[in-house]
Formats: structure tokens, sequence, C-alpha cells
């Protein structure tokens, strides 16, 4: 398998972003990408897929979209829509309506921020999920960078202090979105994959004579990022290419990372059965036995969580193994010491294992 680093959830001045997408495509070159998926409000931008090259190295965008009801108050349910061929956002109003369209439109649905919260001294507003009758959809944000700020900005002067060193404010996914995740994947009869979303708008606020711009496109895009499993690399071939990014999405061969500690390129989880070697995202027959590994760039701090428990856990470790045969949901989380805090570093997506 190949690894390609994805900045996914943008915004252009399409809708409520700063840049083109001829601007956040370069800054996203610059950031290292391989992918940039943008994702404007309520409207699917056509004949923005393409590749920006330069040398020997080449960054694919695609156009998605982020759709919510605006009549809605108050407002929320906000759902990524990645891969659909055709405008969806009339749908808007019901959300599982909306869900089955994007399927039978060939898409995937990502619920969007879901624990978003309200930052009144920075006047946003709070944009959460709410409707969890719902069921069919891909995923969820487990990692969300703007709804992150918000969480973390508590006060007038951390929110200040956070755009100012915006370094200093990413620890991980908040407890409640974890606690949430692990809910629905033992409630769910589907999988339910975990992306990160940078939710980048790169706005410049004005403070007198002064003004700034506000979480720059290229930091977001070094810094939280998906890491997809796919068979091979960038071909150059669109629509071959297209369909990779969203088969791997699909079906939850990625791992979400806070790359600006350090790389997580190299990240593998991975279990080894009778029936071959399986990959995040994969389900596999406990019958026989499972060997579970994750192996880390550098040795850190390590976890192996079945069902939403910790089974195991290293610290100052590179690799992780695991001898089982019991049933469950198996996923890794690692952690990283940067700028004096312990810090999330990387999510992936789970194994199912099934009797």
């Amino acid at each position: 398998m190949q690894e390609l680093i994805a900045g996914i959830h943008a915004h252009t001045t399409f809708s409520d972003g700063a840049g083109t997408h001829a601007e956040l495509a370069q800054a996203a070159m610059k950031a290292g990408l391989d992918v940039l998926i943008t994702t404007d409000h309520n409207v699917l931008v056509q004949g923005m897929d393409g590749y920006l090259q330069k040398g020997r190295r080449k960054m694919l965008l695609l156009a998605a979209e982020e759709i919510h009801d605006p009549t809605r108050q108050p407002g929320g349910n906000h759902m990524l829509m990645l891969g659909a061929n055709r405008e969806l956002a009339k749908f808007a109003s019901d959300p599982q309506e909306l869900i089955k369209q994007a399927k039978s439109a060939n898409g995937l649905s990502f619920i969007a921020h879901p624990n978003d919260i309200a930052l009144p001294h920075a006047n946003e507003k709070a944009f959460p999920w709410t409707d969890w009758q719902i069921s069919g959809f891909s995923g969820i944000e487990l990692w969300n960078q703007l709804s992150e700020f918000k969480d973390r900005s508590s006060s007038r002067l951390k929110a200040l202090f956070h755009v100012l060193f915006p370094n200093f404010y990413t620890l991980g996914p908040t407890p409640a979105t974890l606690a949430l995740w692990d809910q629905l994947l033992l409630s769910k009869p589907h999988p339910v994959v975990a992306i990160a979303g940078v939710d980048a708008h790169a706005t410049k606020h004005h403070l007198g004579p002064f003004s700034r711009k506000v979480f720059p496109y290229e930091w977001h895009f070094k810094s939280l990022r998906t890491h997809l499993m796919t068979p091979k690399k960038l071909t150059g071939d669109l629509n071959a290419d297209r369909e990779m990014i969203w088969d791997a999405l699909r079906k939850g061969h990625a791992f979400c990372a806070y790359d600006l500690p350090h790389p997580s390129n190299g990240f593998r989880f991975t279990c080894n059965t009778e029936d071959g070697l399986f990959w995040m995202g994969d389900t596999v027959s406990a019958r026989s036995g499972l060997t579970f590994q994750a192996r880390l760039p550098i040795r850190t701090h390590l976890r192996l969580i079945k069902d939403g428990k910790i089974i195991k856990e290293h610290h100052d470790r590179e690799v992780l193994t695991h001898i089982s045969k019991e049933p469950g949901i198996y996923r890794v989380e690692a952690y990283i010491d940067y700028h004096n805090r312990h810090r999330g570093w990387i999510f992936s997506n789970p194994i199912y294992a099934t009797p």
C-alpha cells in the first residue's frame, strides 16, 4: 500500500474562505500535501478538479461541498459531501434523505464538527450535529481544527494567544468526540470512518490600523492531515486518481495525524490472520486468531483501543503487538510531546474483528 497525505475541509471565495482554488492549491503544494479537498458551503464548484505540478511533484485538487440548512435555528447539522457527482444542497433540510441522495450520487457523507461549541467572545456561533437518528453516513470529522480552537479558547485572552501562536492549542480530538466515535462504532450496523478536517478559511481580521490573517491555509495544511492508504501513488489519470481517493475514504483506509510535531508518514496499523494481511478499515475474522501490529516512525506513547477501552499501552516504543482471538473494534492512538505538552499525534481508523 502507498501513502497519500490529504488536507480535507477548506473553504474558498465561493463561500466564506479568503482564497481562490488556485491560491489554496499553491498553499497545499508548499505544505507538502498530495491531495486537497475543498468544501464550500452549499455549492459544488464544478470544473476545479485537477493537478498542480512542480518538478516531479504533483498535487491533486478535488472540489467537494459542506452542506447545511441555512434556515435551521439554531445552526448546525453540517455534512461534508465528498465525491458526489451532482449538487445535493437542496436536500439539506432532511439529513437522512441527504445521505440517501449522496449514496445514489456515489458520494460520501461525513458529519462535520459534531460537537462544535459557541465562542461568544470571538463572535463564533455553535454548529454541532444534533440529529443522531440518522444511519448510513460514511463517517465523522473526528478532529476539526477550528472546533478545537473554539474548545480550547475559553477566554478572550486564550483566544488571542491561540490566534498569535496557533501551534500551542492543538492537543487532539476532544474527549467528547472520541467518546462519541466509540459509541457510534459500537452502535451503528455500518463502519464509521474518522477523518481530520482543518476547516480552513484564512480570514483576515482588523483591529484599528492592524490586520492579521487568522490561521493561514498553509499552516492548516502542514498541521492536521488525513493520511490515506492507496494501492498506488497518483498516476496523473484524473478519473482513476479521484476514484482511488474516494475509495480509500469509503473503506476507512486512513488515519488522522497532527504532523507539526513530527511527520507521521510511515505509521502502519495492520492485522495478520490466516486469511492474509488486513489494514485500517478492513473487517477480519477472529476465528483462527489475530495478530495486530502498530508501527510508529519514532518512539513515543502508543495505545491499542478495543471497543472504546485501552487494552495495551506502551511508552517510548515504536512498535505495539497484540495477539488475540477476541472479536471487537480495534484502533490505535499515539501521543507526542511538543511545546511542553503531551499532545495527540495519530488516531487510526479501526480494524473490525468479527466472530
